[in-house]
């Protein structure tokens, strides 16, 4: 997944990436599809017989060869976190789980992260230490070790800006990249969608919130930022046999849908209602005025597999959530159902919490 993240307008050298031929300012938050096609791939010219997979919509690996007849894979993600979060915790676990979950997400085992962090000079030494410190926890915790990066004091950001990129290896054969989807087969989702976006919202708009939901309420949904990583599901289905698999976190479930989908050039049909969400995320969302099908859904996967049922049977023995909410086809529709009604699944758009943190 290609992220280009600006921050808000009048700033600096990071939005300034970004005035094109038509002289707009871009939106705030992940690039369009269309201007990810004309002015980032149409750019590259990447011609390597190391390389597996080109850079394209709805990959959010880089896989390379590590040696010549060798079968061992290098995978690499990168993804940065640029909301003005004040929890270091919820910071540190979005940062490094967003990369994390597509290398799960590809078929490969992380070693490590390589850790950038640009930070405003309104911010002192002690917010820089427990800010790194936070990121090695849950690294620690997810089993891996930060292996270098780059810190930088920069006029250019009014709030922290954490890019990780996640290395991995795999065998090649137990790769699943999204452009392995075929049609005629089952969709499969894990987890819960919108359920990242909802612990942002829950720990960082609490004062907002409290002013309808309870204070129970609010703390359940903000505990949900401890179980965004999708390492467990991940490993179940690949062992139960699946073809392709797509991190649902930028975009939401919608734009995760559709990145899959463009990556492999297939068309779903996808029933609505058999989307996994908690009442939470609808009641929070609602509260916001914002669409929790198009709400950071780290935690959550797209799974595409010729048998779903054993796929969804090995997950529950691990004790994790999955449910078959559509079919591949062989048209480019994209197709939501929600009983009578059927209604195309829109080109991935920016993701919702931005419209919050403006």
């Amino acid at each position: 997944m290609w992220l280009f993240a600006i921050n808000a307008p009048g700033c600096n050298s990071i939005q300034n990436i970004l005035l094109l031929g038509t002289g707009k300012h871009m939106k705030n938050g992940k690039i369009s599809e269309s201007v990810l096609k004309r002015s980032v791939l149409k750019q590259l010219h990447t011609t390597s017989d190391r390389i597996l997979f080109k850079p394209a919509v709805g990959e959010d690996c880089a896989v390379v060869s590590m040696q010549a007849g060798g079968q061992t894979r290098l995978v690499t993600a990168t993804q940065t976190f640029t909301l003005d979060v004040s929890d270091k915790h919820v910071r540190a676990n979005c940062a490094v789980y967003d990369a994390l979950n597509n290398i799960y997400a590809m078929g490969a085992a992380p070693v490590g992260i390589e850790l950038a962090l640009l930070v405003p000079t309104t911010e002192n030494e002690a917010v820089l230490r427990e800010t790194v410190r936070a990121i090695d926890t849950v690294c620690e915790e997810a089993g891996i070790v930060v292996l270098g990066g780059h810190t930088q004091v920069s006029r250019a950001v009014k709030n922290i800006v954490v890019t990780v990129t996640a290395i991995g290896e795999a065998y090649e054969q137990a790769l699943t990249p999204s452009s392995a989807a075929a049609p005629g087969m089952d969709v499969i989702v894990t987890g819960y969608v919108g359920l990242e976006g909802t612990a942002i919202l829950a720990n960082e708009k609490r004062a907002e919130l409290e002013t309808r939901f309870s204070k129970a309420f609010i703390d359940k949904s903000a505990a949900y930022i401890d179980h965004i990583s999708t390492a467990m599901e991940a490993a179940s289905a690949i062992g139960a046999g699946v073809a392709a698999i797509h991190d649902a976190s930028q975009g939401g479930i919608f734009g995760a849908l559709w990145d899959m989908a463009e990556a492999s050039g297939i068309g779903l049909d996808i029933d609505l209602k058999k989307l996994p969400i908690r009442q939470d995320t609808i009641e929070i969302s609602e509260f916001f005025d914002i669409n929790p099908y198009k709400l950071l859904s780290g935690g959550s996967l797209i799974i595409i597999a010729a048998d779903g049922t054993r796929v969804v049977r090995e997950l529950e023995k691990t004790g994790q959530n999955a449910v078959i909410v559509g079919a591949t086809t062989d048209s480019n529709d994209r197709v939501l159902i929600s009983g009578e009604e059927r209604r195309f699944l829109e080109t991935a758009q920016t993701d919702e919490i931005y419209k919050v943190f403006n």
